[in-house]
């Protein structure tokens, strides 16, 4: 016969929030769960950011959240668009995130004071281009003279 094992007691999973940010045409999906204060954009970390306007924009909600963010690792993916709107989209599903894990109304509303895009989606899209013109609205100018 064989021999019983003991069952070891399973340790409880660290839940992970997921939060969308779309702005444009890039979407953002951030994960968040418990970890040691990394943030990490495509596999990037947040510090080896060149461009100092994108970094702080992305960081913003963090500075906001600066009590919870020591404690949790912040993972983003981003697809599509732009490297500034792909920012944008990164901001906003880092600021979700981060109220989902809180579950803190007043957090909500201390981002929603500093921008209101920070937890609200910019819903302004490029229009489409129209015939007869190079752009949405532009058209052949006409000469009488």
């Amino acid at each position: 016969m064989a021999a019983k094992r003991k069952s070891s007691p399973r340790k409880k999973k660290s839940t992970a929030i997921v939060a969308r940010g779309k702005r444009k045409e890039c979407i953002a999906r951030a994960t968040i769960k418990e970890g040691n204060g990394v943030v990490r954009i495509n596999s990037l970390n947040l510090e080896a950011y060149q461009n100092p306007y994108m970094k702080a924009l992305i960081s913003e909600p963090l500075h906001i959240a600066a009590d919870v963010v020591s404690g949790v690792n912040i993972s983003v993916n981003v697809r599509g668009g732009g490297a500034m709107g792909q920012a944008q989209a990164a901001r906003l599903a880092i600021a979700r995130a981060l109220v989902a894990y809180t579950k803190d109304e007043a957090q909500k509303e201390k981002m929603f004071e500093r921008d209101k895009f920070l937890v609200a989606e910019d819903s302004r899209r490029v229009e489409p281009k129209k015939y007869l013109g190079p752009k949405a609205r532009a058209r052949k100018q006409k000469s009488y003279r």
